[in-house]
């Protein structure tokens, strides 16, 4: 596996969900093999990705504390494959807590995994729970999305400082793939005023690409499809394969 990518932000609504699973799509759209991992109990990734009540998930593959091959699902996305997840997730941080080396389960399932994917991408659960450490300590960097609002950096130091401290203490290779900024209106004098700030606070940390809103992304996941497949055309996709150009760069 080339590079492992933790879309984390513990606040919510900053179109975290939508950044990994148009990132994957964008990824796999520039024909390199992608495995999508739905981390979040809530299984919006799962849903967005159009895969209704599936058999295997990502929650049993941690309570087997092995990988499953039965678990993986081919989307609809020539390239893209998913293990997605499911509202039993909820109950894993509590039936992980006495498992010896708990922080570590998600990364040794990685390992196991035969095919040889050059992108792994982990939707994080929306909190700095053991799930999120999990995906931290499996990746190689975490990619931050950050909503172009008012308290758009509330809790960010939060979310870096665990970073720093799970590259200290448990996984040194864990850098900061970068963060990227979403749902951004240029007509809104709040929106530039967040990305001057952001971009200047994380001076060369923060993507050129700026994630527009755009109805086309609002409407997609009802539809079960990335934004790629659901309007090609809007400027909605045509971000996310500009981010996806400048990740993979």
């Amino acid at each position: 596996m080339k590079k492992i990518i933790a879309v984390a932000n513990q606040k919510g609504g900053v179109g975290k969900t939508t950044t990994a699973i148009n990132v994957c799509a964008s990824i796999a759209h520039t024909r390199r093999s992608v495995l999508f991992i739905d981390l979040d109990p809530q299984a919006n990734a799962t849903s967005g990705m159009g895969i209704q009540a599936p058999k295997c998930t990502i929650y049993d593959c941690l309570m087997a504390r092995d990988f499953i091959d039965g678990a993986v699902i081919e989307t609809m996305i020539s390239g893209l494959d998913m293990i997605p997840a499911s509202s039993d997730l909820v109950g894993a941080e509590v039936e992980l807590s006495h498992v010896p080396g708990r922080e570590e389960v998600l990364k040794t399932i990685l390992g196991k995994i035969r095919r040889d994917y050059e992108w792994v991408i982990i939707d994080c659960p929306p909190a700095l729970g053991l799930l999120t450490i999990n995906a931290l300590v499996a990746a190689s960097s975490v990619l931050i999305p950050v909503q172009c609002e008012y308290y758009a950096m509330e809790g960010l130091g939060r979310l870096l400082g665990n970073v720093d401290r799970i590259k200290e203490s448990i996984n040194p290779r864990l850098e900061l793939e970068g963060i990227v900024l979403t749902m951004h209106d240029s007509r809104i004098n709040l929106s530039r005023q967040v990305e001057k700030e952001i971009r200047e606070y994380f001076e060369g940390k923060v993507y050129k690409t700026v994630i527009p809103r755009n109805v086309s992304l609002a409407e997609c996941p009802s539809y079960g499809k990335p934004v790629l497949l659901y309007n090609a055309a809007s400027s909605g996709s045509r971000a996310y394969l500009d981010l996806a150009e400048e990740i993979i760069a």
